[in-house]
C-alpha cells in the first residue's frame, strides 16, 4: 500500500483531490490530510509516507518554501497547484509530477503510475541492498535513473556535474552521460576512496583524467574529454597536493 499526505489549506481542495485518489486506485492509502503548513512541518516527519500531494499557494509558507523549511526527505512530492508558472520550480524541487487544478483524471491517473514506477525501483534498490556498491569499499556505483540501474566502474567516471538537485556523470566508456536525480554532495562521500576530487561547488573530478592544470587564482583543469573545469582557490592547494603525490 503506498502512504500518501495532502497539504493544501484549501479543506474543499484537499478532500475533493483525497476523493480523487481513492476514486481511481485502490492502492493509495491516504494516511492524513493538512490545511496548515505549519501544523505539517511539526508533525510530517514523523509520519511514514511514500508522497505528499503538495499545493504551491498557501499562507504564510508556499509549497517550496515548505520544502525548503523540511529539510532532507525520502518521499516524493507531486504539486497540485491552480497555476502553471511554477513548473521549472517544481522541475528544480526534483518533484515527481506536477498537477494542475482541477485535477484531470486521467492526469492523476498518469502521475500514480509514475509514482508506482518509482516507488518499485526504489524497494528493488533496497531489496537488492543495490546502494551498498555506493560504500567506500566499492570499485562500482549503482545509480538509479529513471530508465533503470546503471552500474559504473569508478574508474571510468571522468566527472560529476551539478545540475540544479541532479548530478550528471561523464563516463570514459563510449564518452556516455548518465542523469541522477542526487545533489552532488550525496557521492561525494562514495568517491572520496578513490583519485577524486571535488574542485568547485558544482564539479567532482577524477583526477586520472586529467590532462593538463593552467596556473591562475584557482586554476583551471583540462581533462581528456577537452573539457575545462575551474578549480576554487580554497581547492587548489589540496589538488596540488594530490597532483604531485600521484
Amino acid at each position: 500500500m503506498i502512504r500518501a499526505v495532502v497539504l493544501d489549506d484549501e479543506t474543499k481542495g484537499s478532500s475533493l483531490l483525497a476523493h480523487k485518489i481513492n476514486a481511481l486506485n485502490e492502492s493509495i492509502e491516504i494516511v492524513r490530510i493538512f490545511n496548515q503548513p505549519e501544523l505539517a512541518l511539526h508533525e510530517i516527519k514523523v509520519i511514514e509516507l511514500d508522497v505528499l500531494f503538495l499545493d504551491v499557494e498557501m499562507p504564510k509558507i508556499n509549497g517550496f518554501e515548505f520544502l525548503e523549511r523540511l529539510g532532507s526527505f525520502d518521499f516524493e512530492v507531486i504539486f497540485v497547484t491552480a497555476y502553471n508558472e511554477y513548473v521549472l520550480e517544481a522541475l528544480r524541487a526534483n518533484a515527481l509530477d506536477y498537477l494542475l487544478k482541477p485535477v484531470n483524471p486521467n492526469e492523476l491517473q498518469i502521475a500514480i503510475d509514475k509514482l508506482k514506477r518509482r516507488i518499485n525501483q526504489k524497494n528493488l534498490i533496497r531489496k537488492s541492498n543495490l546502494l551498498r556498491e555506493n560504500n567506500n569499499s566499492s570499485s562500482k556505483l549503482a545509480l538509479p535513473t529513471a530508465e533503470g540501474i546503471y552500474f559504473v566502474r569508478k574508474t571510468d567516471i571522468i566527472k560529476v556535474v551539478a545540475m540544479s538537485n541532479y548530478s550528471i556523470f561523464h563516463l570514459d566508456e563510449n564518452s556516455s552521460k548518465i542523469i541522477v536525480s542526487k545533489t552532488l554532495k550525496e557521492f561525494e562521500s562514495c568517491l572520496e576512496d578513490g583519485n577524486f576530487l571535488r574542485v568547485n561547488r558544482g564539479s567532482i573530478v577524477n583526477l586520472d583524467f586529467i590532462v593538463r592544470y593552467k596556473k591562475g587564482d584557482g586554476g583551471t583543469l583540462e581533462l581528456v574529454d577537452g573539457s575545462e573545469i575551474e578549480v576554487s582557490p580554497s581547492k587548489k592547494k589540496l589538488l596540488l597536493d594530490k597532483l604531485y603525490t600521484q
